[in-house]
């Protein structure tokens, strides 16, 4: 936990306080166009202080069964996942109303 999200939770129990946090995140998902027509997913607007980005980019991609990487505060995953990483965010708790997709 980082010195802002105590301050801003007070006395609330450490859970309370990730929930507060996913609460206040609003999260971009959009698709890029590479080279040779590669498409990738990209994953912006998470904070780096509230959220373990490289954990959860471990297990997105695990659970997508695809490649990507974290870099420079943003998830990236090879291939269209767009609406699929919406359902896996919404059930790790993230709030469906702060997550959008971007066409």
């Amino acid at each position: 936990m980082s010195g802002d999200l105590s301050s801003l939770c007070g006395g609330l129990p450490p859970e309370l306080c990730e929930q507060l946090a996913r609460e206040q995140q609003v999260i971009k998902i959009k698709l890029e166009k590479r080279r040779y027509g590669r498409e990738v997913t990209i994953i912006e607007g998470l904070d780096e202080r509230d959220v373990d980005l490289k954990k959860l980019a471990s297990q997105l991609k695990s659970r997508l069964a695809t490649g990507g990487t974290y870099k420079n505060g943003r998830i990236e995953l090879q291939g269209d996942h767009r609406h699929r990483v919406k359902e896996i965010l919404i059930e790790m708790g993230f709030p469906e109303e702060n997550i959008i997709i971007v066409e």
